[in-house]
């Protein structure tokens, strides 16, 4: 199916607006997006070896070992040997950062359905109804991103 480029810009600015405006309201708790993520993921997770996380952030491991350390020196996260493999590291949430992710979460839960309020009901059961495909979009969204050549 082809998509016209209007349409595309269309949703890339709407998830985009949607997204850092979502961001501001709620705050990060000084946090940056990546570390949003990362620290979702873990919190959802609870428990996950760094090369998963990798994996499932398509972040490279210095960076994301750095996005780690970030996470863990404001003691929301923890870094373990992993039990079968001590060269291998798990990442723990910790409970204060179960406590920030869950506020976050909150928040921004909050304001959306305050946004969605405003909505007509057809517009709502729209939403409602694209949702496994945003979902289906998200989830490849996580696939590492092809370079593009500059």
């Amino acid at each position: 199916m082809t998509i016209p480029d209007d349409d595309v810009n269309r949703l890339r600015t709407a998830i985009g607006r949607i997204s850092r405006t979502l961001e501001r309201q709620s705050g990060g708790a000084g946090m940056t997006r990546t570390e949003l993520s990362v620290l979702g993921a873990v919190a959802r997770a609870k428990s996950l070896a760094m090369s998963a996380l990798a994996d499932l952030e398509g972040n490279n491991p210095t960076m994301l070992s750095r996005v780690v350390g970030r996470l863990e020196a404001s003691g929301l996260v923890v870094r373990v040997p992993a039990p079968t493999d001590r060269r291998a590291v798990i990442v723990e949430i910790t409970p204060e950062g179960a406590r920030v992710h869950a506020r976050l979460r909150k928040q921004r839960t909050r304001l959306l359905t305050e946004w969605l309020a405003d909505l007509s009901a057809a517009e709502v059961q729209a939403l409602v109804g694209a949702l496994p495909a945003l979902e289906t979009l998200a989830a490849h969204n996580r696939r590492p991103a092809a370079r593009v050549a500059r």
